[in-house]
């Protein structure tokens, strides 16, 4: 892709949305247009994939809806998208989290990062020993003889 494409595509790229990635529990808020009404609906679940890069970036988030699993595809830089928020950050090994759909109940679960990006429990840090203040500087003073 050339350098004047992606210059172009830069100023329709959002930066108001958290990076999404794989095996992160999210709430996807969604704009929806009823007639002249418009409002948001939440969708949460687990993102199970993400490609693209630029403007055509997408990701693609799974849920369970009584018991049929449902999948759903944003564009990320896309206006219906009124907000995303991570909900847990989860660890996993692979870019494709297919087998997902292999999969029900408790076996749907991911290992959970804690600390990340400020979801989950954050990692206990140790108190150091304070420092003590440093020496006030010594001002010089010159004399001058009243002669």
């Amino acid at each position: 892709m050339s350098s004047r494409v992606r210059q172009a595509e830069q100023s329709y790229i959002r930066t108001d949305l958290p990076k999404v990635s794989v095996g992160d529990g999210v709430d996807v808020q969604v704009k929806i247009k009823e007639g002249e009404r418009e409002r948001v609906q939440t969708f949460s679940g687990t993102v199970i994939r993400v490609r693209g890069g630029g403007t055509g970036r997408t990701f693609t988030v799974r849920r369970i809806v009584q018991g049929e699993g449902v999948e759903r595809t944003f564009p990320t830089n896309s206006p219906v998208i009124a907000g995303i928020t991570v909900t847990r950050k989860g660890r996993v090994r692979r870019s494709r989290l297919y087998y997902l759909r292999d999969r029900v109940g408790k076996g749907t679960r991911l290992r959970e990062v804690l600390g990340a990006r400020g979801v989950g429990k954050p990692k206990k840090v140790r108190a150091s020993k304070p420092t003590p203040p440093a020496p006030a500087p010594e001002s010089e003073t010159v004399e001058v003889d009243a002669q």
